[in-house]
């Protein structure tokens, strides 16, 4: 072969590669971020694509969807995906449960470790606590359904401590403006100048499902999917159980 013909070849392979790559727009809730920092840079090695992805709270992925903000894939509950689906901006069946989260436990670094070994021994815990933070995310709504159930939610208001849609409760743990708080566990295990208590007791813990969708208007709904395979694999499942959460 000749060195011109050569060259256009290689540049023609070249070229080919970079329309097949894609950018691949993520929104995704935070509780997933640590574990997709780790799992995503080995796609874009694998695949070629590149992931761009925005991380926040619960409530603001709700906001940003219905405000009509496209993305590729939607990383959020198992309930609102199927929300999205019913209100059209997911495509049907394409729903992908990705990983699962209990809620957690922690305290800022140093301080005593609370007794949570039972619901009756958080319960006093709770009441004990000089202020209590919790998020505006699933793991805040059961929380303030807990501490109904516990007949508690009068003397807990007063002293609750609620960070921002996006906003990690370790923040105001590690600050010393929150006494204890309550998050996802991959949220808190391991997030600077808090130490990790553990999980809620058994009989009051509540399991989220993180899943994946495509949006309606994606640009790269093939790429997308491609991701959620790789994310759904096997060999993501080791990366998973470190951050504290199951494979979905």
């Amino acid at each position: 072969m000749k060195v011109g013909s050569f060259l256009a070849t290689v540049a023609s392979l070249f070229l080919s590669c970079i329309a097949s790559a894609a950018e691949i727009k993520v929104l995704a809730a935070g509780a997933t971020e640590e574990i997709l920092a780790e799992l995503v840079p080995q796609f874009e090695i694998s695949s070629g694509h590149k992931v761009v992805a925005t991380f926040t709270g619960t409530a603001n992925i709700k906001k940003q969807i219905a405000a009509g903000e496209v993305y590729d894939l939607v990383i959020v509950g198992g309930p609102e995906i199927d929300a999205f689906i019913q209100l059209g901006t997911i495509v049907p069946g394409s729903r992908a449960d990705l990983v699962k989260s209990g809620v957690g436990v922690a305290v800022r670094v140093g301080s005593p470790r609370p007794d949570i070994s039972s619901s009756e021994a958080l319960k006093k815990t709770l009441l004990a606590a000089k202020s209590v933070g919790t998020s505006t995310g699933p793991s805040g709504v059961h929380m303030a359904v807990l501490f109904e159930r516990m007949g508690i939610a009068d003397q807990i208001k007063p002293k609750l401590k609620q960070v921002p849609s996006g906003v990690r409760i370790g923040s105001i743990i590690a600050s010393g403006e929150a006494e204890i708080g309550f998050q996802q566990i991959s949220e808190l295990i391991h997030s600077p100048g808090v130490d990790f208590i553990g999980p809620l007791p058994s009989e009051v813990q509540k399991i989220t499902v993180y899943s994946a969708g495509i949006h309606i208007g994606a640009k790269q709904p093939e790429a997308a999917k491609a991701l959620v395979k790789s994310l759904t694999a096997p060999a993501a499942a080791v990366v998973i159980k470190k951050y504290g959460m199951e494979p979905g």
